[in-house]
């Protein structure tokens, strides 16, 4: 004999707001799609504008018009050969600090 007064029947439902997980998908990759498109544009748009402020006729002008200074270079050289002596005397020096284990 069987009983069904108190019989408990199991309902999976899915409680809450929950969203498809496909159209969330769809969303991501449009927009993703759309950031990329985006980017490329962009940067064609700035590749021309860059471009268009170098050209080879201006670097051409500006190499020749360009001449370095003798003064200034050896001015520059003697700089950097005090800068070596000096170090070389750092180097060279004894500690002026006495070591405390000795």
């Amino acid at each position: 004999m069987k009983l069904e007064f108190f019989k408990k029947e199991k309902k999976f439902r899915k409680g809450g707001f929950h969203t498809n997980p496909d159209i969330c998908w769809e969303i991501v990759l449009y927009v993703a799609f759309a950031v990329v498109v985006g980017i490329l544009v962009y940067s064609v748009f700035l590749f021309k504008e860059i471009d268009q402020g170098f050209s080879a006729e201006d670097a051409e002008l500006n190499s020749e018009s360009k001449s370095v200074n003798k003064a200034k270079l050896d001015k520059t050289l003697q700089y950097f050969s005090v800068r070596e002596e000096k170090a070389i005397q750092i180097l060279k020096s004894p500690s002026p600090i006495v070591d405390p284990s000795l």
